[in-house]
């Protein structure tokens, strides 16, 4: 009876066991169904093999110094830098998988036991996505979708996706994609750009607490946001370290001890109009626009240097760069506030112009005003130039440059008019620096502060050379005439006649000061004077053809008048082209053209350009030292003396606005110090065997500048750049800047030991005196 019972029970259930497995059948089907028509792009077009194979990801063009450091980078939307998982620091893996995906090296891009969790319990007790799922979702999925209908579809498709993407790439390649991928805010594209911009380091670097905050990010970088929300950044660092230890990754002893930690974060902005060498990046930037145009793909498309990840080498040491740079900015802030206290509106009515009519200020500002972005701007909207000028006489909210702000701005209320006389009012300048035996540039500084002035004064910049031009005029003289630098002249007032050399009228400079010794001086003294005279007679003696051959086989491109006036630096030149010529000096007679990019990669590493060497033979060994040794003169007995002696040092100039004085540099430097009329300008130019730096200081217009030499002379608006460098460099012996000699030819033929030569004059007197027959 019982076992009647019993089959009369079991075939009851036969049809609820039936329709189970007919519906748990249909079930599956129907997954594999949905997953197989997703697979068709039934749900939306799904990736081809091809592109998961090569992901589409923008990569930033990187410009990388000599010493391994990134300068900085070039892009629209994605800085992104590329990091293999070889690079990774472990503690960063070890921190995604703990949080992000537990089982992660053992499923194969769906955790099966997660989605169950998940449905069970409504997401309460986390989410489902692997790491897999997220990376499908970044690179082709994109933002869920709020219609349930259009969700569902997406996750199926990152399901498919996930799964295809584990048979494409190993466990390693996925997660270096992820991070790669993903992005962090503030420019912050990728785990390098955002190790550099949220702790100033490189990833391999990242502590085990900063992993943990990058990873914590992974969630909502919106929501965790280290800038915006520090507490709630530093819980959930705390959670990521919590599951760092739950899954052992580290022990219980070192959570607690890496949770009680300070957050510590340093924010390091990443923008094109910030950071290290932004003038030298923005030419950069023009440079390799014109090179993509002559060197396109092997398919025939251009290069773009936004998103194909180029990889750009230059010859800039990133440690010399900041050296220059803070040389910069401690000596132009200083000699700016003297400049201001020169330049009340009680001391001079037409600040920050000297020296000219009201009218022509306002010649120089209305000219300004229809050279300015917003002018251009108002003017393809169509307004008329009355309507447009008016909006400059309207005061608006703004943000403009200031010294003596942290940050270097502030924000006032002026007019857009006023702005820019404003603007006028701050002194320029430029500094390049080069090794001269390959040309290879080290240190590049445009102008004060990129952000607020833009154009660049090293090579966009050229204005007058002033007594910076002399070496040229000495260099012809030497080779021409074998003359050396103990060879003598008379210092008395010099004419050129009209009609000699292109004069149309009779040309008499007079020397600095006015005055004339009449003494004879060594073309070594005169030179370190800068005496008018003497080299009024020089350029009269070659010719000013012979000049401008030497400035042109020297890399100066610039038009120059061949008439006598050039001698006294009437040429506009600029700082690149001037510390190329005087590398030539530097450089036993060789001119080798300034260098700023070695080689370019393209993302995987192949080699797209190689530099080659630009040289030419302009003068021989003994002119060069010849020359060498006439600027060393500069430095130790003339205008660029302070150098090495302290003197003046009860005068303000010295002291206050001239930073860094006295500066004890006792090694051999060859320079020259350059000032034009008005002291529109100041340069300097210095070298050591194998460094040559050039620095220019002035207005914005000529009619801007100190009205006394003491404060405009080169020797005080640039020279205190150069000595603040070279003592920054010099504190660093790993950067290899020289200290010794300039190498002397072997069998010099030009006498440059004038104590020497005074001797032998001696001698051939006495002689003389002893064949006379009395």
């Amino acid at each position: 009876m019982a076992k009647k019972r019993q089959k009369k029970q079991q075939q009851n259930f036969r049809p609820f066991i039936k329709w189970f497995w007919i519906v748990f059948a249909i079930g599956i089907l129907s997954v594999v169904l949905i997953f197989q028509l997703a697979s068709w792009g039934a749900f939306g077009e799904m990736p081809t093999f091809e592109r998961l194979e090569n992901p589409e990801t923008n990569l930033a063009t990187e410009f990388i110094s000599a010493d391994g450091e990134t300068l900085g980078k070039l892009y629209l939307d994605d800085n992104r830098t590329w990091v293999d998982y070889e690079t990774l620091p472990q503690n960063i893996v070890d921190a995604l998988v703990a949080t992000e995906d537990a089982r992660y090296y053992e499923h194969s891009g769906i955790d099966a036991r997660g989605f169950a969790r998940a449905l069970a319990y409504l997401g309460s007790k986390g989410g489902a996505s692997t790491i897999s799922q997220q990376l499908a979702r970044q690179l082709f999925v994109g933002v869920r979708s709020r219609n349930l209908f259009e969700a569902v579809t997406q996750k199926i498709k990152e399901w498919v996706i996930a799964t295809r993407l584990e048979r494409n790439y190993t466990k390693e390649e996925i997660i270096a994609m992820y991070l790669n991928i993903y992005d962090f805010n503030y420019n912050a594209d990728g785990i390098r750009s955002a190790a550099r911009i949220y702790f100033g380091k490189e990833p391999t670097e990242l502590k085990t607490e900063e992993s943990a905050v990058l990873v914590g990010m992974l969630k909502n970088s919106s929501l965790y946001n280290p800038i915006r929300r520090e507490e709630l950044v530093f819980n959930r660092r705390n959670t990521v370290l919590g599951q760092m230890a739950k899954y052992g990754y580290i022990s219980e002893k070192e959570k607690d001890s890496l949770q009680s930690l300070e957050m510590k974060i340093n924010f390091n902005p990443e923008s094109h109009r910030e950071g290290l060498a932004t003038y030298f990046r923005m030419y950069m930037q023009r440079w390799l626009n014109r090179w993509v145009e002559d060197n396109p793909k092997p398919d025939g498309e251009k290069y773009n240097i936004y998103l194909d990840g180029l990889k750009v080498y230059t010859t800039v040491d990133s440690r010399m760069q900041k050296n220059a740079e803070e040389a910069v900015q401690e000596h132009m802030k200083n000699l700016q506030a003297e400049f201001f206290n020169q330049n009340t509106p009680e001391r001079n009515p037409t600040t920050p112009f000297l020296d000219i009519s009201k009218g022509a200020v306002d010649t120089i500002m209305r000219n300004a005003m229809k050279r300015s972005a917003r002018w251009r701007h108002l003017k393809r909207e169509g307004l008329s130039d009355k309507d447009i000028e008016a909006t400059f006489h309207k005061r608006a909210e703004m943000t403009v440059f200031d010294w003596n702000s942290d940050s270097y701005e502030k924000d006032t209320i002026m007019t857009p008019l006023d702005s820019i006389r404003y603007y006028k009012t701050f002194l320029r300048t430029a500094m390049m620096s080069m090794e001269p035996q390959t040309g290879h540039v080290k240190a590049w500084v445009g102008g004060i502060d990129y952000k607020h002035f833009q154009y660049d004064n090293v090579i966009q910049g050229a204005r007058q050379a002033g007594s910076l031009f002399k070496p040229f005029v000495y260099a012809a003289a030497i080779d021409q005439l074998r003359y050396s630098p103990c060879y003598t002249l008379p210092d008395n007032q010099y004419s050129i006649e009209p009609g000699k050399h292109g004069n149309m009228e009779a040309w008499t400079p007079k020397n600095a000061d006015g005055k004339y010794s009449g003494e004879d001086m060594t073309l070594k003294n005169a030179l370190a004077n800068s005496v008018n005279t003497i080299t009024a007679q020089l350029i009269d003696r070659v010719g000013p053809g012979a000049v401008v051959s030497i400035a042109k086989s020297m890399g100066i491109t610039k038009e120059i008048p061949e008439v006598p006036s050039i001698a006294l630096g009437t040429p506009d030149v600029s700082v690149y082209e001037m510390v190329g010529a005087f590398g030539t000096f530097a450089n036993q007679g060789v001119y080798v053209k300034p260098v700023m990019v070695t080689r370019i990669e393209d993302r995987n590493g192949t080699v797209l350009y190689e530099y080659t060497p630009e040289t030419k033979d302009v003068l021989s060994k003994d002119v060069a030292y010849a020359v060498v040794n006439l600027l060393q003169g500069v430095t130790e007995a003339g205008s660029g003396g302070r150098l090495r002696h302290t003197y003046g040092v009860n005068n303000t100039v010295y002291k206050e606005v001239v930073t860094g004085y006295p500066y004890k540099l006792y090694n051999p430097i060859a320079g020259k110090t350059g000032t034009t009329q008005n002291q529109s300008d100041g340069w300097f130019m210095g070298m050591v065997p194998n460094l040559v730096t050039g620095v220019w200081v002035g207005g914005e217009e000529r009619s801007i500048h100190f009205n006394r030499l003491a404060y405009g002379q080169g020797a005080s608006m640039a020279l205190p750049i150069w000595a603040l460098y070279m003592k920054k460099n010099y504190a660093n012996e790993e950067l290899g800047v020289s200290q010794d000699a300039f190498e002397e030819p072997e069998d010099l033929s030009i006498n440059v030991d004038c104590s020497k030569q005074k001797e032998e004059e001696d001698i051939d007197t006495d002689d003389d005196l002893d064949d006379l027959d009395f």
